[in-house]
């Protein structure tokens, strides 16, 4: 379990990033951040990766403090960050140095099958297209088998086409592996394919406005009056967040019942 306790976030600027963040992530499932620029997303990643101290609160995995890079939490970035001096081979072991050579080929293999690409494996990461490379950037993060894996906005710098297909391509991995997927993203669409549950976050200083459940059957239509009904939903909070706090009503926050809509 992934538990967020109070999790607040003041840098030495005085900048308060993030505010009493509560939340618990059961192991499997996948949540999806998303909010308006500057709300504190990436921030929240930061904390939950222990890459960031919170100024307030903590961040626990089964019960236990996060406080620095945890073996268990793996993530993943929008930009692949290869190393270009190492193969595909070498940038998916990168990570099981430690492990005996014949098991970290075996898991290595094992990975770069399960996205795809074991004719690549001996290529140079300038020769993959953006698309092989945010596949090998998640080989990498798969391979030490993580417990949790964070996403900041993982598939952002490509295009619609790719996008679509990494977005089914990663659940087909979650699928076999069931780690938790916690998720930062603009894009609604990404959120409603993906996650359980959609986190719509409010600025200045980051809190979570509204949690709206996305109970959709796998695999999701995207064309489906179901599907356009919760993106419909999770638009009016975002839009919602976004107003002045003297007009919003804090007592709909969290909701997971049905919202009425004003278009």
């Amino acid at each position: 379990m992934l538990t967020l306790d109070r999790v607040g976030k003041t840098y030495p600027n005085g900048v308060h990033a993030l505010d009493g963040i509560t939340l618990d992530v059961a192991p499997g499932e996948i949540v999806a951040i998303v909010g308006g620029s500057g709300c504190g997303k990436s921030t929240l990643l930061r904390a939950i990766s222990g890459l960031d101290t919170p100024s307030q609160g903590r961040v626990l995995l089964d019960g236990e403090a996060v406080t620095q890079p945890h073996e268990k939490i793996g993530m993943i970035f929008q930009e692949p960050r290869l190393l270009p001096w190492l193969t595909v081979a070498g940038n998916v072991g990168f990570g099981l140095e430690h492990r005996p050579r014949r098991e970290r080929d075996e898991r290595v293999a094992d990975a770069l099958a399960r996205v795809g690409l074991t004719d690549k494996a001996k290529v140079w990461p300038r020769e993959l297209s953006g698309g092989q490379a945010q596949r090998v950037a998640i080989a990498r993060a798969l391979v030490p088998r993580p417990e949790v894996l964070l996403l900041d906005e993982p598939f952002s710098a490509l295009d619609a086409f790719t996008r679509v297909d990494l977005q089914d391509h990663l659940l087909t991995l979650w699928a076999d592996l069931k780690p938790t997927l916690v998720l930062v993203t603009h894009d609604v669409d990404e959120a409603i394919v993906l996650a359980d549950r959609v986190m719509v976050m409010r600025p200045r200083p980051g809190r979570i406005f509204e949690e709206i459940v996305d109970d959709l059957p796998r695999p999701r239509d995207r064309q489906s009056a179901a599907f356009d009904f919760i993106k419909r939903r999770v638009l009016a909070a975002l839009d919602r967040s976004l107003a002045k706090p003297a007009t919003i009503d804090d007592t709909q926050t969290k909701s997971s019942e049905g919202a009425a809509l004003w278009w």
